[in-house]
């Protein structure tokens, strides 16, 4: 039976171990840049009714980086978490407004509601997303996992 071997340089070898290593640091990094991203987006694109309110806007936030323990995913949110003192004094959750905005309200005559303006959705820019990504993972991998 015929045999072959195989060696690899040394230097590949020890830049494999250094990406096996380092996997779910450099994804970590990865989806912190696109959060970045997400999240500069949302400032630019918040309705001016939220841009007025301090309280509301400080209640945005980047997630850290964290594993889902059902698939292992390595993930990082932006999102709107906790509540707010409104206008007029009562605490309001900070993602009910932020869904208000998004979606509108459908009692909107009655209550002199909120019209539906998106912006959640217009941040959400996949190029500059992974472009940020990509960034980041050559910046990670020290070029090791460059295009």
């Amino acid at each position: 039976m015929a045999k072959m071997k195989l060696e690899l340089p040394t230097e590949v070898l020890k830049d494999i171990e250094f990406i096996s290593k380092n996997t779910k640091n450099i994804f970590g990094k990865m989806t912190k840049a696109g959060a970045e991203v997400v999240y500069k987006n949302i400032v630019n694109n918040v309705p001016a009714g939220m841009k007025q309110s301090a309280e509301l806007m400080s209640c945005l936030h980047i997630t850290k980086i964290y594993e889902t323990p059902s698939d292992a995913g390595i993930n990082t949110k932006v999102l709107f978490s906790g509540y707010f003192t409104n206008e007029n004094g009562v605490k309001t959750p900070a993602p009910l407004v932020a869904n208000i905005f998004e979606y509108g309200r459908s009692e909107e005559s009655k209550h002199g509601g909120v019209i539906k303006q998106p912006f959640l959705r217009k941040s959400f820019n996949r190029t500059q997303i992974t472009k940020a990504m990509l960034e980041a993972q050559k910046k990670e991998s020290r070029g090791l996992l460059d295009e």
